[in-house]
């Protein structure tokens, strides 16, 4: 099990934001985005993500679950997985778009989530 080392459950492998898995001659790079959770995790691999419960084609995961914050999905969103490459093809953790995958461009064009406002534009979003 590979989880981030503020997760609370039993893991082989503890990572951090930017940690590196290899995987034979591959590399898979960790990128630490809180805010459907405070240890949610996202893996970046040649030409795609895989964002679980971060980011849908379409949407974006829950933030009111336990250790959940509206604040830090913005950071994780905006800063972190929108600065990707456009042809990053996502591999969300769940498929409740039109389509099981997507892009980075694609989803900033077309997700409501991505529709660029400020932070406080964002907490306000998220509270209604």
């Amino acid at each position: 099990m590979v989880a981030h080392s503020l997760s609370p459950i039993s893991k082989d492998l503890r990572v951090e934001h930017d940690s590196v898995i290899k995987l034979g001659d591959e590399e898979i790079r960790v990128i630490h985005t809180p805010g459907h959770t405070k240890d949610s995790v996202c893996y970046l691999i040649p030409k795609g993500v895989f964002t679980g419960d971060t980011l849908f084609v379409g949407e974006c995961g829950r933030v009111d679950l336990p250790g959940g914050s509206a604040r830090e999905m913005y950071y994780s969103l905006f800063h972190k997985l929108s600065k990707l490459p456009d042809d990053t093809v996502v591999y969300p953790g769940h498929h409740y778009g039109e389509t099981p995958t997507s892009t980075i461009g694609r989803e900033k064009s077309t997700n409501y989530v991505l529709k660029p406002r400020s932070l406080e534009q964002f907490l306000e979003f998220m509270r209604t």
